[in-house]
């Protein structure tokens, strides 16, 4: 008869295969990694949204602009029997959630008004505020640097 060897502990340990996952360490390493590529890309794409629904409002104010002037050159008066004409869409966008509100500033005269885009909601926090345009194509902003 010959002699049977018991495989041991140590024996069977340097026979199973390794188990390929990862450690807690490089786990918490990419989760750490991740968080600051979240921190710095995420304020960024929130400024380019509230950039973008800005856009939108200025282009919104110049079409009512050229609505006015489409009004004016009609019968010589930005009013509507004396009074502030009803325009014809009062948020920004036209469709969907709004963003800015849309109005004149104050009464408008038979030769002047100025446009005012309030914002709002989500965008209330706009570093630029309420954007304005007049019958000469005067732009203002509370910030005007960049906000036109």
């Amino acid at each position: 008869m010959g002699t049977s060897t018991k495989p041991t502990v140590r024996t069977l340990a340097r026979q199973m295969p390794k188990n390929g996952g990862f450690t807690l360490l490089e786990l918490v390493i990419a989760v750490a990694i991740i968080g600051i590529i979240v921190a710095i890309a995420f304020p960024a794409y929130q400024n380019q949204v509230e950039d973008t629904r800005r856009r939108t409002a200025q282009a919104d104010l110049l079409e009512l602009a050229q609505w006015m002037e489409r009004r004016y050159s009609n019968g010589f008066d930005y009013r509507d029997a004396g009074n502030n004409p009803a325009l014809p869409f009062t948020q920004s966008p036209q469709d969907g959630t709004a963003f800015y509100n849309l109005s004149f500033t104050a009464a408008i005269a038979r030769d002047a008004y100025t446009l005012q885009a309030v914002p709002t909601g989500a965008q209330a926090g706009d570093d630029c505020g309420t954007l304005t345009i007049d019958e000469q194509g005067n732009r203002g902003a509370a910030l005007p640097a960049g906000c036109w």
